[in-house]
């Protein structure tokens, strides 16, 4: 995307063309050489593990009988897939057993690659629809939301990384005033992209940060404005409070803020991704996903199951420490990457 510039004038005020090329690259197929093999590299614990357990499962069977679905439940629960998903899967291997009844053991990787595909697709069926809410002429505001060390303010640099490649003005506001370091980890960010961060002093309210940082973007015409909040998951009430008021403030500045609130989660944390999720989708409107830390982790099974249990387009994953490593997520390369031999 480095010489990519839109010249008509609707895509030089908005965040729609960008989203646009880069989701249609990764919706045709269109990923460069070296981002499928990020991805490949990325996922190769996982797709290890996977395989592993799939040719204990398929060894000494000629066909796809009660015995060998329950071994596949099992690889899936162990996988961090989530019990709800992979029943879900399950069931929908058992319906094509019961209409061809010759189904060969053989088949079953292929079978159960195009029913977590089907999955994924269902579960993700509004992403262009999501993508494509930024209002022109105004900053897109995402708020990232998310407990500490789960890679928060990595994703948030490397995403104002990539926008500012793509020719947009990013500004970032670093609205966890509660850990020193953290204001101090994205300011190393703002410089190393070589974009401005708004902050206060240690301790500061939180959504007077945001309020400053809309302010400063929307007098400055910029096209991208990314809040980072503070990494707590206390009490669900203070948490819901917190960010309610952020939000409240800024539609004081802009009305239709944030545009995305993005949940990040560490992949490789399995279950605890799921508590993480849950307990955030109940204390505000998450709207998108990033999962991170894929590259380290047999656990990307994680991916899958959070996705269809809590019906939130994955936006981005992450596959490494590069800045080229926080990937859009496109489901059909995920599925292929994970199957691939």
């Amino acid at each position: 995307m480095q010489n990519i510039m839109f010249k008509a004038p609707l895509w030089e005020k908005s965040l729609r063309g960008v989203f646009f090329y880069c989701y249609f690259m990764a919706l045709f197929g269109l990923f460069s050489k070296e981002k499928k093999q990020t991805l490949n590299q990325g996922l190769q614990k996982t797709k290890e593990g996977l395989f592993a357990k799939l040719a204990r499962i398929v060894v000494c069977k000629s066909k796809i009988d009660d015995d060998m679905l329950d071994d596949l439940e099992e690889m899936l629960i162990t996988s961090d897939v989530g019990v709800e998903t992979t029943l879900k899967i399950i069931e929908r291997i058992q319906k094509r057993v019961s209409i061809d009844k010759y189904m060969s053991a053989e088949e079953l990787n292929e079978i159960l690659r195009e029913e977590i595909s089907n999955l994924l697709i269902e579960n993700n069926a509004n992403e262009i629809d999501a993508l494509d809410n930024a209002q022109t002429g105004e900053p897109y505001v995402i708020m990232f939301v998310g407990v500490n060390v789960v890679g928060k303010t990595t994703t948030i640099g490397k995403m104002a990384y990539q926008f500012k490649k793509a020719g947009k003005k990013v500004y970032l506001g670093a609205a966890d005033t509660f850990r020193a370091a953290a204001v101090e980890q994205l300011c190393v960010w703002g410089e190393r992209v070589g974009v401005p961060v708004v902050k206060q002093a240690m301790g500061a309210d939180p959504a007077s940060v945001a309020f400053d940082t809309l302010s400063s973007a929307k007098a400055n015409n910029a096209d991208v404005v990314i809040i980072d909040t503070a990494g707590r998951l206390h009490n669900k009430i203070n948490l819901m409070n917190e960010l309610t008021k952020i939000k409240n403030v800024m539609k004081k500045v802009l009305p239709n803020a944030p545009n995305d609130v993005m949940l990040v989660l560490d992949g490789s944390t399995g279950q605890n991704a799921f508590e993480q999720a849950k307990q955030f989708t109940k204390a505000t409107e998450v709207k998108s996903l990033a999962i991170t830390k894929l590259d380290g982790t047999a656990k990307g099974g994680v991916v899958l199951g959070i996705s269809d249990q809590f019906q939130i387009p994955v936006r981005y994953i992450g596959l490494g420490e590069g800045m080229e490593d926080l990937q859009i997520f496109d489901r059909r390369e995920f599925v292929d990457s994970l199957f691939s031999k």
